[in-house]
């Protein structure tokens, strides 16, 4: 018999392998505003996830910092919305939003944008700087989604409906390329640092997260 977990909780065999949640369907008090000290208003609680409302105020899981990590979380999305999910993250006073120094595992209706999405764009890429292969598992906005990264210093994946969507190795000469030469060239300190905080991206979008939950490696 398989051991499934209800939403927002960890079977036995997870809790054996580190496995912690970071949200547990109710609470709040673990997630607070990028460089605010409270949970902001444009995110909420709803039937058991995490719900953005709108606005641009990032949320992070502030009581641990991650360096290798493996991570899963579910999550859906308005018709034509935007989010991410970033790791990571370093606070600082002068660096004013989550994406300056963290990477992201990137959140979008990819059947329903408005525009035609760059594959550097699309929903599971290491956003501006691998594009992902989505083979059949992208769903419509409004269904729930399962996502997964696996960070380790040597090779990085990510993973989408049970499907692996994009590898790479963080501080190759191809990596550094990238993050020289595309999206994050006037970004200095982003993805510099190995061990950071996990947010939550607030990108004026209806999204909602839940199950989200991490062991570290």
């Amino acid at each position: 018999m398989l051991d499934i977990a209800p939403d927002n909780a960890l079977t036995d065999e997870e809790r054996e392998h580190g496995w912690m949640l970071l949200f547990n369907g109710v609470e709040t008090d673990v997630w607070r505003a990028y460089l605010g000290d409270s949970f902001p208003d444009n995110w909420t609680v709803e039937n058991g996830a995490i719900k953005c409302l709108g606005g641009d105020v990032d949320l992070i899981f502030y009581p641990v910092e991650f360096a290798e990590f493996e991570l899963a979380f579910t999550w859906k999305i308005q018709e034509g919305g935007n989010s991410g999910l970033l790791y990571h993250v370093v606070e600082r006073e002068d660096l004013p939003a989550t994406y300056y120094t963290g990477p992201e595992y990137q959140v979008v209706d990819q059947l329903g944008f408005k525009t035609e999405l760059d594959p550097l764009q699309s929903v599971a890429a290491d956003y501006g700087m691998y594009a992902p292969t989505l083979k059949e598992v992208v769903k419509k906005s409004g269904e729930w989604n399962e996502s997964r990264i696996i960070y380790k210093n040597t090779k990085v994946s990510y993973w989408l409906n049970g499907e692996k969507t994009v590898e790479f190795t963080p501080n190759s000469q191809d990596w550094l390329e990238r993050r020289e030469g595309g999206k994050w060239k006037d970004f200095p300190e982003y993805a510099k640092m190995k061990k950071g905080y996990i947010g939550l991206q607030a990108h004026g979008d209806t999204v909602w997260y839940k199950n989200i939950k991490i062991r570290m490696l």
